[in-house]
C-alpha cells in the first residue's frame, strides 16, 4: 500500500511539474482593440479568455507640443470626456490577469518627437494621464494601465529611445510600466529599430504582414523563419511575438490560414526561449473568423 501511495504521489508531483513546465513554455495572444465600434466592449474582449494582452488603439496625436488626443473610433468620444467609462472595463480585464496597454502611434496620425525634452514631456503626460500618476483629465478615469505600446509607423525615427527610457524610469515609482512595440518585420525596423536596442522593451510583437520580403506565403515559411531568427537573436527583449492579421481582410497580405499556422509556422518558431506567442490585428477581425479561438491551444 505504501509503495502504491509513493508511486501515486510521484505521479502527482511529476504531473504538477509537467503542468508548470507546459505553462511556462506556452505562449499568449495579444490583441488590438479600439479601432472598430462593432468589435464589442473592452470588458467583453477580456471575458473571452483568449487574450493575455489587450492593446488599446490608439493615441495617434502627440509630440511637438500638440495636445495629445486618443482615437477609439466608434467606442467613445474623447472630446466630450466620453471614454472615462472604460475605467471599469480596464479593471475588469486586469482582474482576469489580462495586461491592458495603451498603443501610441498607429498607421495614421500626427506624432513625432522633436527632442529628448519633447520625449520627456510626452512620458510625463502618459504617466499622469494613463499610468500611475495623477491628472484632472485622465481619459480613462482612474484605471491604471499596465504599460505603453509603441506602434510607430510614421513621423521620424528620432527620440523613441528617449521616450522608452523616461517611461521605464517610472517603474521605480511602484507598479512596473511594461513597454511593448509593434515593429515591421524587415530588420531593423525603420522607425523604432534604435529604441528596441535599448533592451527596455518587455514584449515585441513583430508585424509579419504587409511585408512580403519577410512574411509567410502559401506553403513557404523560409522568409518568415529567417526574419524571425534575426529578430530573436538581435533584439534584447524579454519575449518576441508573431504578429498576424486575424482575417484576410485585416491586412493587404500576410494572412496565414489556421492549419498552416499550427502545422508549419508555430512548430518552426516555438523552440526559441524568446518566443512569446501571437499578436493579432484586430479584435474586430478576430470576431469575424474566430482565429484566436482556433489557434489558442497551439500557441
Amino acid at each position: 500500500m505504501a509503495g502504491k501511495l509513493a508511486i501515486s504521489q510521484a505521479l502527482f508531483f511529476s504531473s504538477v511539474i509537467l503542468a508548470l513546465l507546459t505553462k511556462t513554455d506556452a505562449g499568449g495572444i495579444a490583441i488590438y482593440w479600439g479601432q472598430n465600434g462593432n468589435e464589442g466592449t473592452l470588458a467583453e474582449t477580456c471575458a473571452t479568455g483568449n487574450y493575455d494582452f489587450v492593446n488599446i488603439a490608439f493615441l495617434p496625436t502627440f509630440g511637438n507640443g500638440q495636445t495629445p488626443i486618443i482615437n477609439l473610433a466608434g467606442h467613445c468620444d474623447p472630446y466630450t470626456n466620453g471614454c472615462t467609462g472604460l475605467s471599469s472595463d480596464i479593471k475588469s480585464c486586469q482582474a482576469k490577469g489580462v495586461k491592458v496597454i495603451l498603443s501610441i502611434g498607429g498607421g495614421a496620425g500626427s506624432y513625432y518627437l522633436t527632442s529628448s525634452e519633447d520625449a520627456r514631456q510626452v512620458a510625463t503626460y502618459l504617466w499622469n494621464n494613463f499610468l500611475g500618476g495623477t491628472s484632472s483629465s485622465r481619459p480613462f478615469g482612474d484605471a491604471v494601465l499596465d504599460g505603453i505600446d509603441f506602434d510607430i509607423e510614421g513621423g521620424t525615427n528620432q527620440h523613441w529611445d528617449d521616450l522608452a527610457r523616461y517611461l521605464s524610469g517610472y517603474s521605480k515609482k511602484g507598479k512596473k510600466v511594461y513597454l511593448t512595440a509593434a515593429p515591421q518585420c524587415p530588420f531593423p525596423d525603420a522607425w523604432v529599430g534604435g529604441a528596441l536596442k535599448t533592451g527596455l522593451f518587455d514584449y515585441v510583437w513583430v508585424q509579419f504582414y504587409n511585408n512580403p520580403p519577410c512574411q509567410y506565403s502559401s506553403g513557404d515559411i523560409s522568409n518568415l523563419e529567417s526574419a524571425w531568427k534575426q529578430w530573436i537573436s538581435d533584439i534584447p527583449a524579454t519575449k518576441i511575438f508573431l504578429g498576424l492579421p486575424a482575417a484576410p481582410a485585416a491586412a493587404g497580405s500576410g494572412f496565414i490560414p489556421v492549419d498552416d499556422l499550427t502545422s508549419e509556422v508555430l512548430p518552426a518558431i516555438k523552440g526559441s526561449s524568446k518566443y512569446g506567442g501571437v499578436m493579432l490585428w484586430s479584435k474586430y477581425y478576430d470576431d469575424q473568423t474566430g482565429y484566436s479561438s482556433s489557434i489558442k491551444s497551439h500557441v
